[in-house]
């Protein structure tokens, strides 16, 4: 089994998590259009790094960067969010990922809404304790909101 660890962000991870986010599989399956370099740099260090209510940790495998985990205030909810890089997918990773982030996290309820056609992130969720609570519409599409308690 890979040796999946959590760890802090470092400056030089957001290359490797713009990257990630302009994988066009990866953006199809979540339904999330990729940012411009410009836009992304400045949305992770003023609302992701620069935020300190935002709790994010780079995911890695084997010490190679895997991806990122955050959790952060929308209004009154907490959301929790993940990326893997696509060589990830389907090993288990996210997974272990998500449960060592919430060992972390202490914010319940944490809730999560991915795009309902990501079955593989729904399931993710699913085994790490989130129930599916409610469908909701961002623009033109429908995303699960789960919730752990």
């Amino acid at each position: 089994m890979a040796d999946v660890r959590l760890r802090d962000v470092e400056h030089a991870d957001l290359e490797v998590f713009l990257a990630q986010e302009h994988d066009p599989e990866a953006a199809a399956r979540s339904k999330f259009p990729p940012r411009p370099r410009e836009r992304f740099m400045a949305h992770w260090e003023t609302k992701v790094l620069g935020d300190p209510t935002v709790h994010v940790r780079a995911v890695t495998v084997d010490g190679a960067l895997a991806g990122s985990v955050v959790a952060w205030w929308d209004g009154e909810r907490r959301f929790v969010g993940y990326w893997l890089g696509r060589q990830w997918w389907g090993r288990g990773v996210g997974t272990r990922a998500l449960r060592l982030f919430l060992e972390r996290e202490a914010a319940r309820p944490l809730y999560a809404d991915p795009v309902a056609t990501n079955t593989g992130s729904v399931r993710l969720l699913e085994k790490c304790g989130f129930v599916a609570e409610e469908t909701v519409r961002h623009g033109d599409n429908e995303h699960v909101v789960l919730v752990l308690r």
